[in-house]
């Protein structure tokens, strides 16, 4: 069930905060926007200790503190993957890690309703959840926040 979409507002532009460009937070929404749609549930900014909910649809907005909750849930659990993380950076370097895998990228958890999405770089994620949308769209956004993380 796609809900109603969020929408940022006109003070988000650059002309609006005094000339400056926006801020990080208005990037990775505005990345994941662009990237997913309005398939687009919410999107999480966190480390290890914090997390900041930058975009709820309105749909799950309505649905008040209970919906809150659950994010704090997902992120708790999604902050395993800074651990993970280090695994596979470590079997990453190690000559004899068969077959070759790469680097981390993203994690994309799948669900019958919608997926969940993790995006690690440094110190920061961004969780994402969405409505079933194609997979392409998870690379292309991925690609572009860690760009977006690595540089901040």
């Amino acid at each position: 069930m796609s809900g109603e979409p969020d929408t940022m507002s006109d003070d988000t532009t650059p002309e609006k905060q005094g000339g400056q460009g926006p801020t990080l937070e208005e990037q990775i929404v505005s990345i994941c926007r662009t990237t997913v749609g309005d398939g687009l549930r919410s999107v999480i900014l966190f480390t290890e200790e914090d997390h900041d909910i930058l975009y709820m649809r309105r749909d799950l907005e309505k649905m008040g503190e209970a919906v809150r909750t659950v994010k704090e849930q997902f992120v708790d659990n999604e902050r395993l993957g800074f651990d993970s993380r280090e695994t596979y950076d470590e079997l990453m370097v190690d000559p004899d890690t068969e077959p070759d895998i790469g680097e981390y990228e993203f994690t994309i958890r799948v669900f019958s309703q919608g997926f969940i999405s993790r995006v690690l770089v440094g110190e920061r994620g961004v969780l994402l959840t969405t409505d079933a949308i194609d997979m392409d769209a998870f690379e292309e956004m991925a690609i572009a926040l860690r760009r977006l993380l690595a540089d901040a």
